[in-house]
């Protein structure tokens, strides 16, 4: 089974159910976060980062419903932990850091707490809130940051119902091309 496969397959298990507490399904929520990658005209590693930011929820148990929640899931690690062995840096760290970077945006930007779901200031709260100014300026340093907060602004995005995407099939080519590049 080529990575492609692999990952339509636990798209095809898991990504159907609604995508806590949003009104899309995780799929849907993914396909929004490239599209919106690719309208940016990001480059192919951001565009298949944003797809499969969320993947950490697929390929783990989680409750389905965000008020059972009562620990962060850590699915930015998990998935992180998932795509590095399939894909480059250049995919699995801006995953990883997508998370923190909700934290940071909330810490140095005052609009932008005003533009999170429901369900993602719930989740704010299990993940720690927003960073202090020492986290603030460790998460600088990270190589990847940048891309991460690009990552983070898609997936914040990606939560419109109804919005018609490009379909999992049609990423093909990319992840193909960004998973070849670790080989």
């Amino acid at each position: 089974m080529n990575i492609t496969d692999e990952i339509l397959e636990v798209f095809a298990k898991r990504g159907s159910g609604a995508y806590f507490g949003e009104g899309v399904s995780m799929t849907e929520h993914a396909l929004q976060a490239a599209y919106f990658a690719q309208s940016a005209a990001a480059p192919p590693s951001l565009v298949v980062a944003a797809l499969l930011h969320d993947v950490g929820h697929l390929v783990v148990d989680v409750p389905d419903d965000i008020a059972d929640w009562t620990e962060d899931a850590r699915h930015e690690e998990i998935g992180s932990a998932w795509l590095a062995r399939r894909f480059p840096p250049e995919v699995s760290e801006p995953v990883r850091l997508h998370v923190p970077a909700k934290r940071y945006l909330c810490a140095t930007d005052a609009r932008y707490f005003l533009k999170l779901s429901a369900a993602s200031v719930a989740t704010l709260k299990l993940q720690g809130g927003p960073m202090s100014a020492a986290d603030v300026a460790l998460f600088e340093t990270e190589r990847f940051h940048e891309e991460a907060v690009r990552v983070r602004q898609w997936d914040d995005q990606g939560k419109v119902a109804g919005l018609v995407t490009p379909n999992l099939e049609d990423y093909r080519a990319l992840i193909e091309g960004m998973a070849r590049a670790v080989r």
